[in-house]
C-alpha cells in the first residue's frame, strides 16, 4: 500500500489554508491558456455522480469579453479587473454523456456490457425527474468549483467565486444551450489587495457526532 508522505499532507492544508475569495486583481496581470487549461483539466478530477462529468466550463478570457459579462454581474469591477472568469455550468442533461464515460472501460476490460445496461438504466431513470437533473448539475458542478479553486491557489492565482448575477442575461448573451444551467462565476488573477478579514465557525457549532 502506498504511504502518504507528512510534507504531501502539509502542502493540501497550506492550499487549503491559503484559499480566500479576492476581490480586488491587478488589471495588468495575463494568465495564458495553457494555464487556465491546466486549472481546468484539475477540476475535471472532481468526484460526480456516475463519473457522469456533469459541468461545463465557459472560459472568458479577454477584456472586451469581460465587459460583455459585466454588466451581467450586476456590474462588478472584478469581472474586468480579473485576468479572467471562469463560468461553472452544470449539465441538465449529463446521461448523454453515459456511452463516451462507459465505452472506453468496456473496451478495456475494466467494465462488462452487461454492468454498463444497468448503469445506464440506473441513469435515465434518474434523468427522468427533471429535478433530479437540476440538482444533480448544481451539487456536481460544486465539486468541480471548489476543485478548481484549489487548484488555481496552488499554482498561485487568486479566485472568488461568484452567485450575484443574472442567469438568463448570461445564457443569452453568451448563447449558452438550455442543456446547461449557469451555477457560479469564478474570477482568476492576481490579487492587488489581501482578500477581506473573515472567520469560520467552530467545528462545533457545524457538526454533530454519532459515536457508539
Amino acid at each position: 500500500m502506498p504511504v502518504v508522505t507528512t510534507p504531501l499532507i502539509k502542502d493540501l492544508f497550506a492550499v487549503i489554508e491559503e484559499r480566500k475569495a479576492v476581490r480586488q486583481y491587478d488589471a495588468n496581470a495575463t494568465i495564458s491558456k495553457e494555464e487556465l487549461r491546466a486549472i481546468l483539466t484539475a477540476a475535471t478530477k472532481a468526484p460526480s455522480a456516475w463519473n457522469l462529468q456533469p459541468w461545463h466550463f465557459l472560459v472568458i478570457h479577454g477584456k472586451e469579453t469581460q465587459r460583455r459579462l459585466q454588466p451581467i454581474a450586476y456590474g462588478q469591477q472584478q469581472i474586468v479587473d480579473a485576468s479572467a472568469v471562469v463560468v461553472v455550468l452544470g449539465d441538465l442533461e449529463a446521461n448523454r454523456n453515459t456511452d463516451a464515460v462507459y465505452d472506453p472501460l468496456v473496451r478495456e476490460g475494466a467494465m462488462t456490457e452487461e454492468v454498463k445496461r444497468q448503469l445506464a438504466e440506473q441513469i435515465e431513470t434518474a434523468y427522468a425527474n427533471k429535478q433530479y437533473a437540476r440538482d444533480a448539475a448544481f451539487q456536481n458542478a460544486a465539486f468541480a468549483a471548489m476543485q478548481l479553486m484549489l487548484a488555481a491557489t496552488a499554482k498561485g492565482w487568486a479566485t472568488c467565486p461568484i452567485g450575484g448575477f443574472n442567469p438568463e442575461r448570461l445564457k443569452e448573451e453568451f448563447h449558452i444551450p438550455n442543456r446547461y444551467v449557469p451555477t457560479l462565476l469564478i474570477t482568476i488573477g492576481k490579487a492587488a489587495a489581501p482578500a477581506h478579514h473573515s472567520i469560520r465557525l467552530p467545528i462545533e457549532a457545524v457538526s454533530t457526532w454519532v459515536e457508539q
